[in-house]
């Protein structure tokens, strides 16, 4: 026999209420009806599910991991239905953000909790771009919202775009690091001699980019932004870091924030998805974002 939602309510009821009077009562049932659910469901799975010698109707060890793991898929069918219908309503069922990896994630997690308050349904993936990375994610289709992406948006497409904010890069290296003894503003060609902690760009299909090297600098490579400033803090290069990053590592007194003669211009970075596909739930996104304090936020 087939374990059904229906026989599955009828034992979480009898177990939550203690009888099967109680249980016929909450499900708007006969008594006998949901004897009978029960004594199908024994017979078809050849087990007890109820040990019936007390006044409360207690179940057996094989009811409770029936229980327990029949609680988990009406739990999981009760989701599937409230998702079904914010669907039909014009929620996604999934939403796909790439977030530059400029952003710190941590950041984005007021925002995502305020949209949880929504009650929605639709889940959330997080998808940690660097450079061109975070517009290939939304041309190659494996993003749907581009949060952070640099300003300049690649040729080919057209894309709703929305600014978000600067971010100010500052160059760092360890307390310890040569290049703090040297004379400041630190000139190209003294940075030049020093090995450089770069993040590689996550792009698949666009040609990658990268930002802030020199010609002939050598170069340490790293998957993300929070890896390079612990490569900085290593003494292992220098470099460039946004500055909200920048200035938490110097007042821990892990990395120093040196002048250059170069001074980088601040990066332009925006929002970003491809117009007539967006969702209520990328509408919202978005929206929130329009915010100037919201905005603030993530690049401060």
């Amino acid at each position: 026999m087939r374990l059904s939602l229906d026989m599955l309510q009828v034992v979480d009821a009898i177990d939550r209420k203690g009888s099967f009077a109680a249980a016929a009562a909450e499900l708007h049932r006969v008594p006998s009806a949901i004897t009978y659910s029960v004594r199908q469901l024994e017979e078809g799975l050849g087990i007890s599910l109820f040990d019936r010698g007390g006044h409360r109707a207690v179940l057996t060890p094989a009811g409770r991991e029936l229980l327990a793991e029949g609680r988990r898929l009406l739990r999981a069918a009760a989701d599937l239905e409230c998702r079904v219908q914010q669907v039909a309503r014009g929620w996604e069922a999934e939403l796909r953000i790439a977030l530059d990896t400029i952003v710190g994630i941590d950041k984005m997690f007021g925002l995502i909790e305020e949209f949880y308050a929504e009650k929605t349904g639709t889940r959330i993936r997080f998808l940690h771009e660097v450079l061109g990375g975070t517009w290939d994610a939304l041309a190659s289709g494996r993003a749907d919202l581009a949060i952070g992406a640099p300003g300049d948006a690649p040729a080919g497409r057209n894309y709703a775009i929305r600014p978000l904010g600067r971010a100010q890069l500052v160059f760092v290296a360890a307390p310890f690091h040569p290049i703090c003894s040297a004379p400041q503003p630190l000139a190209d060609e003294e940075i030049r001699s020093h090995r450089a902690v770069s993040v590689a760009d996550t792009s698949r299909l666009l040609p990658p980019r990268t930002v802030g090297l020199l010609s002939g600098q050598d170069t340490l490579t790293v998957p993300s932004m929070e890896a390079k400033a612990a490569a900085h803090v290593a003494g292992l290069g220098v470099g460039f870091l946004p500055r909200w990053i920048a200035d938490r590592e110097a007042l821990a007194g892990r990395l120093r924030i040196l002048p250059v003669a170069a001074e980088r211009a601040p990066v332009e970075l925006v929002v970003a998805w491809r117009p007539g596909e967006e969702g209520k739930a990328l509408r919202w996104i978005a929206r929130r974002l329009e915010d100037p304090l919201v905005a603030a936020e993530l690049l401060s």
